[in-house]
C-alpha cells in the first residue's frame, strides 16, 4: 500500500483535513541551523596586580629586545642581522654560513624541549607572558584604553551613534595602531636589510627594494589584524598550540584554577554577613574573573583549552577577597591533583619534568660547548673536475684546486695555506691571503707531485689554513691527488 504523499494527484501544500492551502503566515519556516557564531567584541577589563606587573615586565622585556637589538652595533656590525643575499648570519658577533644550518636545527629542537618542560611544569605561561599574540594586543590594549577609555567607556563609545566624539576617539586609536603596526614592520625587516640602511633609504629618497616593502606592510598589517582586530581570535582557533597542550599536561601541572569547594555556592552578600549561615561560599558572583579575561571565558566553568593562563583572574579575585576580608586563592595556581586530593604544595619534581630537563641541559651543554669551541674559519677544496690531471714539462704530475676560505670572525684575518702528505709535495702560486671579518675568499692553487712518490692513482693529501695572528685559528682539509698508475 504506496503513501498518499505517493499520489501525484495529491497537493502536498493543501491541508488534508481542510482542504485548504495554509497562507504564508501559517506555512512552517524552516529552521536555520548556524555552523559559526558570530563573534562577541571581549573588552577586557583593565586589572592590576602581582601578575599583571609581571606580564607587563615580559611585555616591556620582550619588546624592548626586538626593537633595541637591531640598532646596536660591534665594530660597526649590527649585533643580529641575517643578510639572505649573502648568506651570512650575524649573531652577537659570531658570523655563520650556510654550512652552519645544523645549529638551527639545534636551536628548534631545544625551543621544542622547552616548551614541552615549561608547559609540563607552568602549563600555559607562554600564552599568558611571552607569546607575541599576548604581547601585542597588550599593546594594542593600552592604546585602546588610551583613546577610548576604560572597559565601560568603550562598550558606551561603540553604542552611540557615530559623531565627532566617536570618529575622532576611533581615529586616534586606529592611526596609533597602524603607526606601531608600520614601526613593526620596518622592524621586522631592519633584521634582514641593516637596519640603519634601510632608514637613511626610507628617510632620503625614499627607495626600497620591492621585498623589503612588500614585508613591512605585510608584518605591519598582520600585526594590526591580529593584535587590533582578531586577537582572541588567533588563540582560540589559529594556534596550534592550544589544541596540542593536553598532551603536555598531567595532573601535577600548574592551572589556573577556581577552587569550587570553597567558592559554591555563589551569591552577593555584604561584607561581614555570615555567608555559611545562608548556605553561600566565597564566590560573590561579581563577574570580574569574566570581566578581565582577554579570551571572554569563565574561570568558574572549570579548565579550558581557551584560558591562556594569564592570571588576570587571580589577581581580581584577590583584590575581591581583601576587600571581603575572605582568605585570598579562591582563584590561583594550583594542580589537578591538590584540588582533587587537597594539599597546600603541588608535586613540581616529577620523572617527566627531571627527564625534561636531563635532555634540555644536555642538548643545551652540548650546543654551547659547540659555538664555544668553533674554529672561526672554514675551508672548502674543490679539485678541478676538466682534467684528472696533468704533466708538466720536467715530468711531475700537477692538479688543480679551488679553494674557498670563509672568514667566520668579525676581524679580519690574515691566513697562510700550506699543503703535505706526499713527499716532494709543492705548492704553486699565492699561499698568502687576508680575508675581511665575515668575508670569503676564493682562489685557485696548482699542486706538484714527482710521480715517483705516487703510490697509488688516488692519493691523500691535507691542506692547511692557519692565521698569522692567532696560530689556534686554522683549519685542516683532505683532498684527493689524481695521477698515473705506478709503474
Amino acid at each position: 500500500m504506496s503513501d498518499k504523499n505517493d499520489d501525484p494527484n495529491v497537493d502536498p501544500n493543501v491541508d488534508p483535513q481542510t482542504g485548504q492551502r495554509p497562507n504564508h503566515e501559517q506555512r512552517q519556516a524552516p529552521e536555520v541551523v548556524q555552523l559559526y557564531k558570530k563573534r562577541e567584541k571581549i573588552y577586557p577589563r583593565a586589572v592590576t596586580g602581582l601578575f599583571a606587573m609581571w606580564r607587563k615586565i615580559g611585555v616591556a622585556t620582550l619588546l624592548g629586545l626586538f626593537y633595541l637589538l637591531c640598532w646596536i652595533e660591534i665594530n660597526g656590525q649590527q649585533i643580529l642581522l641575517f643578510d639572505l643575499p649573502a648568506r651570512k648570519f650575524y649573531i652577537f658577533g659570531f658570523t655563520f654560513w650556510p654550512q652552519d644550518f645544523f645549529y638551527l636545527t639545534v636551536l628548534l629542537i631545544i625551543a621544542a624541549l622547552g616548551l614541552f618542560f615549561v608547559t609540563t611544569l607552568f602549563g600555559r605561561v607562554w600564552c599568558g607572558y611571552a607569546c607575541p599574540q599576548t604581547v601585542y594586543t597588550e599593546i594594542f590594549l593600552w592604546m585602546e584604553r588610551l583613546t577610548e577609555g576604560d572597559r565601560g567607556r568603550q562598550m558606551k563609545l561603540d553604542k552611540e551613534p557615530w559623531g565627532a566624539n566617536k570618529f575622532g576617539r576611533k581615529g586616534a586609536k586606529h592611526f596609533l595602531w597602524i603607526v606601531f603596526a608600520l614601526w613593526t614592520g620596518f622592524t621586522f625587516v631592519g633584521y634582514f636589510t641593516p637596519i640603519r640602511e634601510l632608514g637613511t633609504r626610507i628617510l632620503g629618497d625614499g627607495s626600497l627594494g620591492g621585498w623589503e616593502a612588500w614585508w613591512i606592510f605585510f608584518y605591519g598589517f598582520a600585526t594590526y589584524g591580529n593584535a587590533g582586530w582578531m586577537r582572541e581570535q588567533v588563540c582560540l582557533y589559529m594556534c596550534p598550540y592550544a589544541r596540542f597542550q593536553s598532551a603536555m599536561f598531567d595532573k601535577d601541572t600548574l592551572i589556573v584554577a577556581y577552587d569550587e569547594k570553597r567558592g559554591e555556592s555563589r551569591g552577593a552578600r555584604k561584607r561581614g554577613d555570615d555567608h555559611k549561615a545562608k548556605g553561600l561560599g566565597d564566590c560573590v558572583n561579581c563577574t570580574l574573573c569574566v570581566q578581565v579575561c582577554p579570551t571572554g571565558i569563565d574561570i568558574r566553568d572549570g579548565l579550558q583549552y581557551q584560558c591562556i593562563g594569564c592570571a588576570a583572574c587571580i589577581d581580581v579575585c584577590d583584590q575581591v577577597m581583601e576587600k571581603m576580608d575572605y582568605p585570598k586563592g579562591l582563584i590561583s595556581y594550583t594542580t589537578e591533583r591538590v584540588l582533587e586530593e587537597g594539599g597546600e604544595r603541588p608535586r613540581l619534581l616529577r620523572p617527566r619534568v627531571l627527564i625534561y630537563a636531563g635532555v634540555l641541559c644536555s642538548v643545551m651543554g652540548a650546543l654551547l660547548f659547540s659555538v664555544a669551541s668553533r674554529v672561526p674559519v672554514e675551508m672548502d677544496i674543490i679539485r678541478d673536475r676538466h682534467a684528472l690531471y696533468r704533466t708538466t714539462n720536467i715530468g711531475l704530475i700537477e692538479n688543480v684546486y679551488t679553494i674557498k676560505i670563509y672568514n667566520m670572525d668579525q676581524n679580519p684575518q690574515d691566513y697562510t695555506l700550506s699543503v703535505n702528505g706526499v713527499e716532494t709535495i709543492e705548492l704553486l702560486g699565492e699561499s698568502e691571503f687576508s680575508v675581511a671579518g665575515g668575508g670569503a675568499l676564493t682562489h685557485i692553487v696548482n699542486v706538484r707531485i714527482d710521480p715517483f712518490e705516487l703510490k697509488k692513482t688516488s692519493n691523500t693529501i691535507h691542506f692547511l689554513l692557519q692565521s698569522k695572528t692567532n696560530p689556534d685559528i686554522k683549519q685542516e682539509e683532505e683532498a684527493r691527488f689524481l695521477g698515473p698508475a705506478p709503474r
